[in-house]
């Protein structure tokens, strides 16, 4: 029986030009990919047999360009008429160096290939293609690869994990990652349904963001199916020494033996509640299951909203209330980013601006408006704090940012992304007379657009056709408002939501800094002593630590009182609090409470506990103790986090500084105190860096 034909009507529209892939997106449609991946710890490498099935929009295309990376090492490409049931991808798991087929699998037709380069974050994958290739006629394309160095896959020795007994591996797609994870449409424009099966050592536990299928277990071999379609990006996998546990009946945490039963009391019960609440708001969850799996501290950002399986960086667990905001933030991209994605990266905004915006939806809706007033007011000063450091001329302030070929898109990723762009929805939610109005609109938004990909100019239309009234107003062209200025204007928001429902919690900050900056200073710091921030909430206290380190530096007697009234407490709270008191601490010189901001480094390996002090403490007075420290407890970083603390090291000591690793006699005593190791939780290792401070881009993709 002849293959059917695999895209006729409904045609579909050419995805979105995207300057940082190198694809030939819009010359085919992808149906879908399977990926045969075996788990090589001890070479540090993967390799891999992808099949990519397909068919061409037009007649005799000479070539398929797929994004790829010089990590992959490609080792052969065939060509392969589309079977009416096509067999699964597979090759000799046990076997040492490339991957070979297995021998029930037809080999198909060798094809040429060639790797380009492209720009310094991928190449470009040409594949020729035989000439008498049909339009919409389905065929496969089968490449068979190993993939080593890639900056998608985190290869982790048993002593960066938390049990410190088996290797760890979990992959990073966004932004262009997994173009060294796999061959492949490198683009958010471009979704396609996939599976997988993975080989693993014995003893492994292996997760992937789809539904798992079958698990052979004295084989090691998983099976995985994502029925919807996604983004490359999406594609991900971990694999180490995970435990799971129910908290829900669509959920369960995966993580190491000895954080399982923290994180199941975190979380049991309550991500059922904020699920219900999306659904409520947005509609169906439409993912089946809603699994979390908490990873060691080299995952590089706090958390990312993979379908079917959130990861999250496992120190966050230490605060109830950063856990509760960065877990609600990748439930609402199931609806906003998963299930409806931003077209290109230029638009990151229509993923994250509606993400936060449903995120606090959430939280209005199962912790009231005040808590949520008080995370977008702690959220929204950050956004001013960074908008102080770029400049109000930014170009990365705007909504559409213009990529330029060859920038890194994950170089977008900065608060205006998420605030500016909460802002701009909020404004919208205002405009049609409120939120319960504009859940009506999102819902019908997700159902229209839902696994697919859009621009901006598809959430506005939709918004002024769902709507009327408003288009007959021309509400997108009041002046000062255009919706073509919120998305193309550089600068802060042209508004900004009512926060006043917070003011119970966001007044008593204001008024304690008020009295540390007021004068005289033994009245304020005894008017401030009174004030017993143990009983705030961490919001609260993050708020007031990082005004006072926009002060700063403070005036030395004012950080000695202030060392005097909270310094012991703090040292007792969470890592978020710690690490805004130690930058106090630095930014002021402040000698007598160094020793904390060595023993905060002696039990932190994750970059946004360590890369912000570090920062500090090389344009200030403190470099040597800063290489000091790192000598001491480089071995227990991840080698890229160690690379970056070195170029942060050598750019704060100059290029004519030897380094050394004596301790400083500027110090005295004061960096020595080492005793009373107090436990601490760890983040994440690697992102972006810049001038900003990464306090202030602690975000969740």
């Amino acid at each position: 029986m002849a293959a059917q034909c695999c895209c006729r009507p409904p045609p579909e529209p050419p995805p979105a030009l995207d300057v940082a892939s190198a694809a030939s997106a819009r010359l085919f449609r992808l149906r879908h990919l399977q990926l045969g991946l075996e788990l090589r710890p001890a070479a540090r490498e993967l390799a891999g047999c992808l099949v990519l099935e397909l068919c061409a929009l037009r007649p005799a295309p000479r070539a398929l360009v797929l994004d790829a990376h010089p990590a992959l090492r490609l080792h052969s490409a065939a060509f392969r008429r589309a079977p009416a049931a096509a067999p699964p991808c597979a090759f000799a798991f046990a076997a040492p160096g490339p991957p070979r087929p297995a021998p029930p699998e037809p080999a198909g037709a060798p094809l040429a290939f060639r790797l380009d380069p492209f720009t310094d974050y991928g190449s470009s994958l040409c594949v020729s293609l035989p000439p008498e290739l049909q339009a919409h006629q389905p065929f496969q394309v089968i490449l068979r690869y190993t993939s080593t160095d890639a900056p998608a896959i985190w290869w982790l020795d048993p002593e960066l994990t938390y049990g410190k007994a088996k290797p760890f591996v979990f992959t990073q797609g966004h932004s262009v990652c997994n173009r060294s994870f796999f061959p492949c449409f490198d683009t958010p424009a471009v979704k396609c349904t996939y599976s997988a099966v993975v080989k693993a050592p014995l003893g492994v536990q292996v997760l992937m963001s789809a539904t798992r299928s079958t698990y052979v277990e004295e084989e090691g071999v998983y099976h995985f199916h994502m029925e919807h379609p996604v983004p490359a990006y999406l594609v991900a996998l971990v694999a180490g020494d995970l435990k799971p546990a129910d908290i829900g009946p669509r959920s369960r945490v995966w993580a190491e033996p000895c954080l399982l039963p923290m994180a199941t009391s975190k979380l049991s019960g309550v991500v059922e509640q904020w699920l219900s609440a999306a659904e409520r708001l947005y509609g169906p969850y439409m993912w089946g299951r809603y699994d979390i799996v908490f990873l060691p501290p080299s995952f590089p950002i706090v958390a990312m909203e993979n379908p079917c399986l959130t990861f999250i960086i496992s120190s966050i667990l230490e605060s109830d209330e950063f856990l509760v905001i960065d877990v609600i933030h990748e439930v609402a991209h199931s609806w906003f980013g998963n299930a409806v994605t931003n077209a290109t990266w230029e638009e990151m905004w229509l993923s994250e601006g509606l993400a936060t915006y449903a995120q606090r939806r959430i939280t209005t809706e199962t912790y009231g408006a005040a808590f949520t007033c008080l995370e977008t007011a702690f959220r929204l000063d950050a956004l001013h704090r960074q908008m102080r450091l770029l400049g109000e001329d930014s170009p990365v302030s705007k909504l559409q940012v213009k990529l330029e070929p060859g920038v890194n898109p994950s170089h977008l990723m900065n608060l205006f992304t998420y605030e500016k762009g909460y802002c701009f929805v909020y404004y919208l939610s205002q405009l049609c007379g409120g939120p319960q109005r504009f859940d009506d609109f999102l819902r019908a938004y997700v159902d229209k657009y839902k696994f697919t990909s859009v621009v901006a100019q598809d959430l506005l239309d939709s918004f002024l056709s769902f709507f009327p009234e408003l288009k007959e107003q021309s509400v997108d062209c009041r002046a000062g408002l255009e919706f073509e200025r919120w998305l193309n204007a550089t600068g802060p928001p042209l508004a900004e939501p009512d926060l006043s429902q917070g003011s119970s919690l966001t007044r008593p900050v204001e008024a304690l800094f008020q009295l540390w900056t007021a004068e005289p200073l033994e009245q304020a710091a005894a008017s401030a002593s009174a004030i017993d921030i143990s009983k705030w909430r961490t919001f609260q206290t993050a708020l007031f630590l990082d005004r006072l380190l926009d002060g700063s530096p403070l005036p030395q007697e004012v950080v000695m009182s202030l060392s005097k009234c909270y310094s012991s407490l703090l040292d007792s709270m969470n890592a978020e609090i710690r690490i805004r008191w130690l930058q106090i601490v630095v930014r002021n010189d402040y000698y007598p409470d160094l020793h904390r901001v060595r023993r905060f480094l002696e039990s932190q390996m994750s970059r946004m506990y360590t890369i912000p002090l570090y920062e500090d403490l090389c344009t200030g007075a403190l470099k040597s103790f800063a290489l000091e420290v790192f000598y001491q407890t480089q071995g227990r970083l991840h080698p890229n986090l160690r690379r970056t603390i070195q170029q942060i090291l050598s750019q704060g000591l100059g290029p004519s500084a030897e380094p050394s690793a004596e301790p400083s006699p500027e110090l005295g005593s004061a960096g020595a105190d080492t005793d009373s190791d107090s436990p601490a939780l760890l983040l994440g290792d690697e992102a972006p860096s810049g001038a900003i401070s990464l306090r202030d881009v602690n975000v969740s993709a």
